[in-house]
């Protein structure tokens, strides 16, 4: 199976930015919980304008990253993975299925409780992180794994993204909301017309990401409305499109996830252990680490069962398995998830701590289950 270049550069940007996710998230913790706590913590809640710096990242910045993942959902749509029904199939039923199980298990616990609100959390999966932790694996990972973990991501992404436009908006300020949306019809005219100077698209996105922040809904959904107002032509390296997502592939994955992750992970744990016993944060540790991989692995089964999509020649179900454990390593759109879920800080903080614990499980079980399960594999391949 032949990977376009694209692919090959989205795929070696996030797994450098997983490892240096790994390595940022350590230091911030380290600084929260040492002695100059107090000064770190407060430095990102420094006021700027009319918000803090972390509302700056999580509502701006973070808008840049949701376009990269449209971009790089519109590519795969088009000329990736997913433009084959059959090929899309297998990633589109264990996304389907790494989202509900891991919801369910969390309602579960959580039903009817003031956290219940947080059903979100464990359903979404961190790119970098998990693509950057496969690549740990080296040669000896099957190519149709790579495309099925990078896809499985980015669609679980594209649900965390529905879930939060509905779930998570609050009042909304429909006049904000029309002209953000406005603008948007405006982006999608000039794609009509064949308008392929990115200036206009990206003044506009600018112009709805304002108007979507004053909307009530949240303003990182301009990112991916962006991404699909900008035109893809044929694919070629002179598209607005690909040139846009080569141009955000290495500040996305070098500058932006690394800052929101500093920001985000300034917690100080103190008594905050204790809390890893309580529904809310046993249902997040439970839907990543137990229901991730079993919602991917059997929804994908049952869609292979019913003759609906097809597993990959080069590939068993042991290595859905795998890529499932490391489909529950949440970080970023579980931690993105959290802020937007809970009001109270408190919540949010034991929140975080759950999401790191469980993704740090996932990680470590899905290495060593898919280190241990590839090996063999070659040696069979190796030996017939």
């Amino acid at each position: 199976m032949k990977l376009t270049r694209l692919f090959n550069n989205f795929f070696d940007s996030e797994k450098a930015g997983g490892l240096i996710l790994v390595f940022v998230t350590v230091i911030s913790l380290v600084l929260a919980n040492s002695a100059w706590q107090a000064d770190y913590i407060n430095f990102w809640h420094f006021e700027l304008g009319e918000h803090s710096l972390v509302h700056w990242i999580n509502d701006g910045l973070m808008t840049i990253f949701f376009l990269l993942i449209g971009l790089e959902l519109e590519r795969e749509i088009y000329h990736g993975e997913l433009s084959d029904i059959k090929n899309a199939s297998l990633p589109i039923f264990g996304a389907i299925g790494g989202m509900l199980v891991p919801a369910g298990l969390f309602l579960l616990l959580n039903f009817e409780t003031d956290t219940q609100a947080g059903a979100g959390i464990p359903m979404a999966t961190d790119i970098a992180f998990a693509i950057g932790i496969l690549s740990l694996l080296g040669n000896r990972v099957p190519t149709s794994l790579k495309i099925f973990l990078t896809a499985l991501a980015v669609l679980d992404d594209l649900g965390a993204i529905i879930v939060i436009a509905i779930f998570y908006t609050a009042s909304i300020a429909y006049v904000n909301l029309f002209i953000a949306l406005g603008i948007f019809g405006v982006l999608l005219i000039l794609n009509r017309l064949k308008v392929h100077n990115l200036i206009p698209y990206l003044i506009g996105g600018v112009a709805m990401w304002y108007f979507m922040l004053h909307s009530g809904v949240h303003a990182t959904i301009t990112g991916v409305l962006l991404a699909f107002a900008i035109p893809f032509g044929n694919g070629s390296e002179k598209s607005p499109s690909y040139i846009l997502q080569h141009i955000l592939h290495k500040p996305v994955a070098f500058f932006i996830l690394p800052l929101f992750a500093v920001a985000n992970t300034c917690i100080a744990v103190g008594d905050s252990w204790q809390s890893l016993g309580q529904t809310n944060s046993l249902g997040i540790i439970v839907g990543l680490v137990i229901g991730k991989p079993l919602g991917i692995w059997l929804f994908s089964f049952i869609g292979v069962g019913l003759g609906l999509c097809v597993l990959p020649t080069d590939l068993k179900w042991k290595n859905i398995i795998g890529a499932g454990f490391l489909g529950g390593i949440g970080f970023t759109m579980s931690i993105f998830i959290t802020i937007l879920a809970f009001d109270n800080a408190d919540i949010v903080n034991n929140s975080k701590i759950a999401i790191i614990i469980a993704s740090i499980l996932a990680g470590t079980i899905g290495f060593i289950f898919l280190k241990l399960t590839l090996k063999t594999q070659v040696e069979n391949d190796e030996t017939t």
